[in-house]
């Protein structure tokens, strides 16, 4: 078997995807966005952390990393936090539903 035959290509590993949690420091690590920025963003209803206990660590999942990805591209290109989330919130809901429709394939 090649090499190429061997790697896992998880970028439509959907499962995968779903089941991919991690705190708000290993978040600020992949995306070079504070901790304090992403406590911000939450707070604005912007990303959504899956720890519902107060005092609990902060947990997010695939999509809200995601978000936080393409919003901090877009400020980088000039847009406003707020500019910059709308546009994020609507592209965010065209690839939930490409992907919904790859999964039923």
């Amino acid at each position: 078997m090649a090499k190429a035959d061997k790697e896992i290509d998880l970028s439509f590993d959907f499962d995968f995807l779903d089941k991919l949690v991690v705190g708000i420091g290993e978040v600020s690590q992949i995306t070079g966005i504070p901790t304090r920025q992403i406590r911000y963003w939450e707070d604005k209803g912007i990303i959504t952390s899956l720890t519902e206990e107060e005092g609990k660590n902060r947990r997010y999942n695939y999509e809200n990393i995601k978000k936080i990805l393409l919003i901090k591209e877009l400020m980088d290109e000039g847009y406003t936090l707020d500019a910059s989330a709308e546009k994020v919130k609507k592209r965010m809901e065209m690839i939930e539903q490409t992907l919904n429709k790859l999964k039923k394939k």
